[in-house]
């Protein structure tokens, strides 16, 4: 069905008209206004740590809705006091467990210039000697800190890139029951975009959740194609290496008997392109 048909003869007249799209142009995107507002809603995070430990010194201009998080602290800020600290709490608590001898997690402003910070209490022999403001994290602590905060925040469409980036196998494997637990109660719509076969591991993902992106010649393709050929070439050298076994225990797991269950052909060719 044909809904919008450009170049149309006011694009003839204005040759500016045809580097905008209708959903930009607020004087003629009327029609298609909702769906300006969806995108418009959607939340991007690629959390670039260096970004967000040097932004005093960068000091550079913050791309719109600020996907690599330079602008990360002033986005704390902007949230109101109960709101940032009933969220800062529950990203405390998650950080215990992640990060060794992290006691407390607290939002505070620079005395002489106002500037927002994060600082962490961990745990030291020497009195206040654990202090530790944002840009003494590491890379993986910093992107943890992004990844909850989006969470918390908001309910539209959150996309995650490469949320595993920085982060430990035991930590990477515990993400999509983190994501799915923070959202149960916000039916919040996650889309993550990964290349980590651990991310893949855990039980509760149903293969009908996982895409595989193959890219060819002709562009990107999604699908299985092969999935079958693939797995019967691994099926049939029993005795792999210990990496090689973890994914045969997941195909175990998943009802493999003779044939694979369809829901887990996705996660079996993700974990094939991914090793």
């Amino acid at each position: 069905m044909l809904i919008l048909n450009r170049p149309d003869k006011d694009d003839n007249k204005d040759q500016d008209r045809p580097t905008q799209t209708f959903l930009e142009q607020i004087n003629v995107n009327a029609n298609f206004r909702d769906v300006v507002r969806f995108f418009q809603s959607v939340t991007y995070l690629h959390l670039v740590p260096q970004l967000l430990r040097f932004a005093d010194s960068i000091q550079g201009r913050v791309l719109e809705n600020d996907p690599f998080g330079q602008g990360f602290l002033e986005r704390v800020a902007r949230a109101n006091e109960r709101t940032r600290r009933s969220r800062l709490s529950k990203i405390e608590e998650a950080l215990k467990i992640a990060v060794p001898q992290l006691e407390q997690l607290e939002f505070t402003r620079d005395a002489v210039t106002g500037r927002p910070h994060l600082q962490a209490l961990y745990s030291h022999w020497r009195p206040n000697a654990g202090l530790q403001r944002e840009d003494q994290f590491s890379d993986g602590t910093l992107r943890l800190l992004g990844l909850l905060w989006s969470l918390l925040e908001g309910d539209s469409l959150l996309l995650l890139e490469e949320p595993e980036l920085s982060l430990n196998a035991g930590i990477v494997s515990q993400l999509a029951p983190l994501i799915s637990r923070m959202q149960r109660n916000r039916q919040r719509q996650v889309l993550v975009s990964t290349h980590s076969d651990v991310l893949l591991t855990e039980q509760g993902i149903d293969g009908r959740e996982v895409l595989l992106l193959t890219p060819t010649p002709i562009g990107t393709v999604k699908g299985l194609r092969s999935c079958m050929i693939d797995l019967f070439s691994f099926i049939d050298r029993p005795t792999r290496a210990a990496a090689d076994h973890q994914q045969y225990t997941l195909l175990r797991r998943c009802g493999f008997r003779r044939r694979l269950k369809p829901r887990c052909l996705a996660i079996w060719k993700a974990y094939s392109y991914a090793t």
